[in-house]
């Protein structure tokens, strides 16, 4: 079963929710908020899905701004922290987490782009 990770407020989330429904795509749906990834489900997450670890953060999201994760007057502070560091920050709160997030057996994805989507869901 797939796992589909949405804020269901988020546009991109209610996009990528519909380009799901449209495609008759089965999904389990999951409030990244009230159900936050833990770090288990993050470790296993980030390995199975071969990116970056930064890439499953929501860089452009408030609560990342108001952490001082990134300060246009600094440097970043995440390439400082070690990646189980980072993960147990991301395992903290939901709105943390680059969204949506599909986790499947053999891949995940990290926000909506519906042209990897396609590729990966058909």
């Amino acid at each position: 079963m797939t796992l589909f990770l949405e804020y269901p407020k988020c546009s991109t989330c209610q996009k990528a929710k519909k380009w799901l429904d449209e495609r008759k795509i089965s999904y389990e749906d999951r409030h990244i908020v009230e159900k936050n990834p833990t770090e288990e489900e993050l470790k296993t997450w980030i390995a199975r899905s071969g990116l970056p670890i930064k890439k499953f953060f929501n860089t452009s999201g408030k609560k990342y701004k108001e952490l001082g994760l990134k300060d246009l007057n600094l440097k970043e502070k995440l390439p400082d922290m070690s990646e189980e560091e980072q993960i147990r920050l991301l395992a903290t709160d939901g709105m943390l987490v680059k969204r949506p997030l599909i986790v499947a057996d053999d891949y995940v994805l990290t926000g909506f782009r519906e042209k990897e989507w396609e590729d990966k869901l058909g």
